[in-house]
């Protein structure tokens, strides 16, 4: 166990390192414009800026946190960390959009390193009975950060340049790299061996899941998502025949045979995928259904990530005394209130009617997202604690990006109802994931190893 000075330094370079990696997914698409301009390129080619960072994290999470079972989650992180900030360097030095585009996909890779054991290095860094806390405070970074990237980065553009979106990276990685060599702890090393062929396929099949869902969401025809999902689909298939009977797959069969697991990776693709339809689509709502400014849309999305931060942590104290299934649950259904009640204002409402909506909306939120971490994590054998980790990113990811999708097909099949159909979508994807929260309540962990699952009938006894 880590002495508590030693720990909060530990707690200190991990959020650092994904506060950075987490806004570096978002401060770019409010950067996009000023960039295709300045490297002489087509807003349709400037897209790429965002989308190989994206791809990059996405296919790369899970070979990444197979690593760190097998060398360690320290290494992993700090060679990650060391790419995020080197690359963060020369993005900002970049001249022309494919040199861009290059560093960038480098970037993700980092930045796939620090996510892939974020929460592994948490669970070895916090005391058993303060995980809840932890995870806390870790949803807290991650939540905060997705939601101020935009405010972040219009920040930064109204008294710089856009490579200072990526050279202040630098300053902050050197200095959490500093921290994170006496503070982090060493974990224990898995003797499975890494595999590339695993690896290429998990790639593949994430990697072709993203353009499957890009395609749809841009409603460009149903041939090139049907033959993504087909590639990805054959790419599973093989990964699955692969990894069946191996004792730490890359893909984490094993644990997904875990009920409170394969829920609690359901709620938070669901809920996530909530967060990517409301996240994307209120800024239009706002602006074009409800006749709001720029910055008065800007003041009137804060209430919920300031609200996501009071709930967070006071859920991830809950969670590590009562149940992630109802503490899950509730908050996901007042996040479904809420976003109903936001697509069923007046016409003209007043601020403090939007205000009050986007708080309930961040509460909700708040108290789903701790205690749905640690359920996931704690539900996995510390030995394989890398394994739920990257699944943890990765549900964030793919319920982000399929949200994301969500509302461009939204806006080019609805029109001008888009905004309003892609909240209500939001709400459904909600109260679905409070359901699937609600679920974990018919299965039972028990106490004496929170990493195997309790079998049916009587209690087990603790050993």
């Amino acid at each position: 166990m880590l002495p508590p000075g030693r720990r909060r330094l530990a707690l200190a370079t991990v959020f650092m390192a994904i506060s950075m990696s987490v806004l570096d997914g978002a401060i770019a698409n409010v950067a996009l414009p000023t960039i295709a301009r300045d490297v002489h390129a087509s807003p349709a080619a400037s897209i790429w800026v965002v989308n190989a960072y994206q791809l990059a994290v996405t296919i790369s999470l899970l070979p990444l946190a197979s690593l760190g079972e097998i060398y360690g989650y320290r290494r992993v992180y700090q060679g990650g960390l060391f790419l995020f900030t080197l690359a963060s360097l020369f993005c900002a030095l970049s001249t022309s959009l494919p040199e861009l585009a290059i560093v960038r996909v480098v970037q993700g890779f980092g930045a796939s390193g620090i996510m892939s054991v974020n929460a592994a290095l948490v669970r070895f860094i916090m005391p058993r009975n303060l995980l809840g806390r932890g995870i806390g405070m870790n949803a807290l970074v991650v939540a905060v950060a997705s939601a101020v990237g935009p405010t972040v980065a219009s920040a930064i553009l109204s008294v710089a340049a856009w490579p200072w979106l990526f050279a202040i990276n630098v300053p902050i990685g050197i200095v959490a790299q500093l921290v994170a060599l006496g503070s982090l702890p060493a974990t224990p090393r898995s003797p499975h061996r890494f595999d590339w062929v695993d690896a290429g396929l998990s790639a593949v099949m994430f990697g072709l899941v993203i353009v499957a869902i890009d395609g749809i969401g841009h409603a460009e025809g149903w041939s090139v998502p049907a033959a993504a999902f087909a590639g990805s689909a054959l790419a599973a298939v093989l990964l699955v025949r692969r990894t069946l009977g191996q004792p730490a797959p890359m893909l984490p069969l094993d644990l997904f045979r875990r009920p409170i697991f394969a829920l609690s990776s359901m709620t938070a693709i669901c809920s996530f995928a909530a967060q990517g339809l409301a996240y994307v689509s209120l800024p239009f709502y706002f602006q074009d259904v409800l006749g709001r400014s720029e910055v008065a849309t800007g003041l009137l999305m804060t209430p919920w990530p300031l609200t996501v931060a009071i709930a967070a942590p006071i859920a991830g104290r809950l969670a590590d005394r009562y149940p992630a299934g109802i503490l899950g649950g509730v908050g996901l259904a007042v996040l479904a209130a809420g976003l109903v009640l936001v697509a069923l204002m007046p016409a003209h409402p007043a601020n403090f009617d939007i205000i009050w909506r986007m708080t309930l909306c961040g509460a909700g939120f708040g108290f789903f997202q701790s205690p749905n971490g640690k359920a996931l994590i704690e539900s996995a054998p510390r030995e394989r604690t890398g394994g739920a980790s990257g699944i943890m990113s990765t549900s964030r990811l793919l319920g982000q990006t399929t949200g994301a999708a969500l509302v461009a097909l939204a806006f080019s099949l609805a029109g001008a109802a888009g905004t309003t159909t892609a909240i209500i979508m939001a709400a459904s994807f909600s109260a679905m994931a409070s359901i699937v929260s609600m679920l974990r309540l018919m299965n039972t962990v028990s106490p004496a190893d929170p990493g195997e699952l309790a079998l049916p009938g009587p209690r087990r006894r603790g050993r």
